[in-house]
């Protein structure tokens, strides 16, 4: 009976503990939030060509805006509340679509995501562009978790996977594709993940 009890605890250990691993959490936020994130993403890539920006939230309630403006020859980086006029007023200084923008901040904080970044990387020696979007679940608050944040990327095209679905530079050479120093995960054919202490 005492052993039937400790395999049926062992079970649910490891049914808990699978059920907080990043593939399960990021699968499943990604599934949940899918309109909103491609909302997000097609929106920053489509704002971003016009005049290169990066927006996130710089506390845990979301109140807090960090803006990163660049123009031909320097960045600016202002601080804003969420509800401070001066961010729409800044926002058409620098000739961005204000109201866009500020519609993509709340989709941001409906949805618990920190940060949105353009990166460039290259393969093979050719330069390539992406979006990284952090995030912040709040099931990432639970025990297993240890107060980290996924990384979800957008890709333009196909990419390719290894057997353990991690990112790989082609179909050829199978070698990982590391981004910003990071292994990425498959969630589909164009959009992957990671986890990070950090936020961006």
């Amino acid at each position: 009976m005492k052993n039937k009890q400790l395999h049926i605890l062992a079970i649910i250990i490891t049914a808990v503990i699978s059920s907080c691993s990043p593939r399960v959490i990021s699968t499943k936020y990604y599934e949940e939030n899918k309109l909103t994130l491609d909302s997000i993403e097609h929106s920053y890539s489509r704002l971003y060509k016009e005049k290169p920006f990066i927006v996130g939230f710089t506390d845990k309630n979301f109140k807090k805006i960090s803006l990163e403006i660049t123009t031909d020859s320097l960045t600016y980086i202002y601080d804003f509340r969420a509800d401070e006029k001066r961010l729409t007023d800044t926002l058409i200084k620098y000739g961005l679509n204000a109201v866009l923008i500020t519609q993509m901040i709340s989709e941001m904080r409906s949805i618990r995501c920190t940060w949105v970044t353009n990166f460039d990387y290259f393969v093979e020696g050719e330069k390539k562009s992406l979006v990284f979007l952090s995030i912040k679940p709040l099931g990432l608050s639970r025990p297993f978790s240890n107060l980290r944040y996924y990384t979800i990327t957008y890709f333009s095209q196909k990419q390719y996977y290894d057997k353990k679905g991690r990112l790989v530079n082609n179909r050829r050479q199978r070698q990982l594709q590391k981004l910003n120093g990071e292994i990425f995960k498959r969630i589909n054919d164009n959009v992957s993940y990671t986890v990070s202490s950090t936020y961006r």
